[in-house]
């Protein structure tokens, strides 16, 4: 195990309310995810696959346990505060690619790089390394509905991958693709895991991305079903 995770959640509940009920998503969840591990998050649809990667992207809270990000303790801090933490430090992929409508591949590349107010030349340099990175050089210009499913996936990569997060989390992002497209999708994030060193962490049903992974926590009813402490480093 390795004694500096990126990744530590000890105890972490989630409830949610529908109506008068309440419903339990997530229960005392214990998970330690190293530097440079490509994990596989598993489980059937409304296990608490995409409650877990929402608490560990800052995106939501959770009602018990502790939360640390790259050493840093993110429990009580407001969630609007924790937005340069997921500006600088996280990257975010969807199954349903996210992608700015009006903006073209390069443009919704370079988009966060915007919000970090980096210099024009970097910008430049950085999405087109990216472009080239996914295949998609020739595709700069062109909007996301003038693009297939895999390219805007690509797209997305892209863009999760342009500000140099430590940690990438994607939620069944390859659900709304066709299965050749879906391998070349994974060939390029274990490729993209392998020589950046960079953290991803998945949630999926999908059996190949399962095999791709180096370690599968699979989650039931809001509990892992097994130990998910980190791999060595």
């Amino acid at each position: 195990m390795t004694s500096n995770p990126l990744v530590t959640l000890e105890g972490v509940g989630k409830d949610y309310r529908l109506g008068r009920v309440r419903v339990r998503a997530l229960d005392g969840i214990d998970l330690a995810i190293a530097r440079g591990e490509l994990v596989a998050i598993a489980g059937p649809s409304g296990s608490g696959k995409t409650t877990l990667l929402n608490i560990i992207g800052c995106i939501d809270k959770p009602d018990a346990g502790r939360v640390v990000i790259d050493g840093a303790d993110v429990t009580a801090t407001p969630l609007h505060r924790l937005s340069p933490l997921r500006l600088h430090t996280l990257g975010f992929i969807f199954q349903t690619f996210n992608l700015i409508p009006v903006l073209n591949a390069y443009e919704n590349i370079e988009y966060p790089l915007l919000l970090q107010k980096l210099p024009g030349r970097e910008r430049d340099a950085r999405v087109r390394r990216w472009l080239e990175e996914v295949g998609l050089a020739a595709q700069s210009k062109q909007r996301p509905d003038q693009l297939s499913g895999g390219q805007r996936q690509r797209v997305a990569i892209a863009r999760a991958m342009v500000t140099e997060p430590k940690l990438v989390l994607a939620d069944e992002p390859t659900a709304n693709l066709d299965s050749d497209t879906a391998t070349h999708i994974l060939d390029l994030l274990a490729t993209i895991n392998q020589r950046t060193g960079t953290t991803f962490v998945f949630s999926t049903h999908d059996a190949a991305l399962m095999q791709r992974a180096q370690r599968v926590v699979r989650i039931k009813d809001g509990r892992l079903d097994a130990p998910a402490a980190a791999q060595a480093a």
